[in-house]
């Protein structure tokens, strides 16, 4: 079952007042805390059982703890031949203790270094995109139009604290190489920067101060916001799952999870609509990708990395709440796009990552279809784009630009709502 499901009948977000006036850091400081107490000493959130099509002899997680009321909740323990496999930072050259750590140079990690060097020359502020025309092409949006990319940026604006929750409660604290402490650092800058953008978006946008409430608190308002944001709030807060799990996760947070919302305004670019939107669109997608290749840079670090299938299970579970919020909850035929070929593209997506993983060839369910829509995009009138390069050496832009060619895959032929 999903991470999600196991949560279950006790559901953090029950426990939490909703109230329109908490605000953002609140909200997810009482559901981080509230999740947090469940794991000390008594419980730990389901970070293994996850859905996925993927069986293994060689791995599994099966212990149990007891919760307050005496049932069980199952916890991740990894295990290979029946022996418990017990994760050791202190062998880790991510993890170990640095005590140079407080000093940059002289270099150690050049590709690390090298990575935050190009993050420091992408940034950018809120202040530098205009937002002049895009007022007025809100008002000639349908409803539909206007409560689907509502809901979107509704959920960026959430999204983006929690990835820095995690990077400040948990990955900024383990690492201790200098250099992935500056990426991390600038990470969070530029996070800051891109929860400004959307929520500066909204105020634009929305005139009405209660909707415009319920938008901002979309972590209790929005179901289909709330189960994506637990999900990644169970991974900060898991003690059972290790470094290299969270690790994975987390770029599927950045990678998958906005994966589909990226697509769904680049779709507003093709209309030649909304350009302030679109243009934060292109620098906010442009830094993710950035941030997931950097996630997978400290996962090839690792020594003691998940199983392949462990792997697996991570992403096809966030694979399989993307493509519910973008089809079931949020569906974004509310604005002209195709479902199902929208689902092709979270799951080509995550192909690419699991490539970038080294897993291997994916086994996962949707590895035909990807394998289609690279197919198509080699043969695509796109001189120069070579699909095979590493997946974030691209922005998201050109990674949408992939199934917008004007004679395959194209934003007309297959992302039309043809229904």
């Amino acid at each position: 079952m999903p991470i999600t499901d196991d949560i279950g009948k006790e559901n953090v977000s029950e426990h939490i007042e909703i109230s329109p006036n908490k605000n953002q850091r609140k909200i997810l400081n009482e559901k981080f805390n509230n999740i947090q107490l469940k794991c000390n000493g008594q419980t730990e959130i389901n970070t293994a059982a996850v859905t996925t099509t993927t069986t293994t002899a060689t791995i599994k997680y099966e212990e149990k703890a007891n919760n307050d009321a005496g049932k069980n909740t199952t916890v991740a323990v990894s295990t290979t031949n029946g022996l418990a496999m017990k994760f050791d930072p202190s062998i880790e050259p991510l993890l170990k203790e640095n005590p140079k750590r407080f000093v940059i140079f002289p270099i150690q990690y050049p590709d690390i270094w090298k990575m935050y060097k190009k993050a420091e020359a992408s940034f950018w502020t809120a202040e530098e995109v205009d937002l002049a025309a895009d007022l007025d092409h809100w008002e000639r949006l349908t409803d539909d139009e206007r409560h689907f990319i509502s809901h979107v940026l509704a959920f960026f604006a959430a999204s983006d604290g929690i990835v820095n929750e995690n990077l400040v409660e948990r990955f900024s604290q383990e690492v201790q190489v200098t250099e992935a402490r500056c990426f991390y650092g600038f990470q969070i800058a530029i996070e800051n920067v891109h929860s400004e953008m959307y929520s500066l978006l909204i105020e634009t946008f929305i005139a009405d101060p209660k909707e415009r409430d319920y938008l901002f608190n979309a972590i209790e308002t929005m179901p289909l916001v709330k189960k994506k944001a637990e999900w990644a709030l169970a991974w900060i807060s898991s003690r059972s799952a290790n470094f290299g799990e969270r690790v994975i996760a987390f770029a599927a947070v950045e990678g998958i999870f906005f994966s589909g919302s990226f697509a769904s305004i680049f779709w507003l670019k093709k209309r030649g609509i909304m350009p302030g939107l679109t243009f934060s669109n292109e620098l906010i997608s442009r830094d993710e990708g950035l941030h997931c290749e950097f996630a997978v840079l400290m996962f090839k670090y690792l020594i003691q990395k998940p199983t392949k299938e462990r792997i697996l299970e991570i992403i096809t579970d966030a694979v399989k709440i993307e493509k519910e919020f973008l089809t079931e909850a949020l569906p974004v035929n509310l604005i002209g796009m195709n479902n199902e070929s929208m689902c092709q593209y979270i799951e080509y997506v995550a192909d690419r990552l699991l490539l970038e993983l080294d897993v291997g060839k994916p086994t996962t369910p949707f590895v035909d279809v990807a394998a289609d829509v690279m197919k198509q995009a080699d043969q695509a009138d796109q001189p120069g784009l070579d699909v095979r390069t590493n997946i974030h050496e691209r922005s998201e832009v050109d990674r949408v630009k992939v199934i917008m060619s004007p004679d395959d895959f194209s934003v007309d032929a297959d992302f039309d709502n043809k229904n």
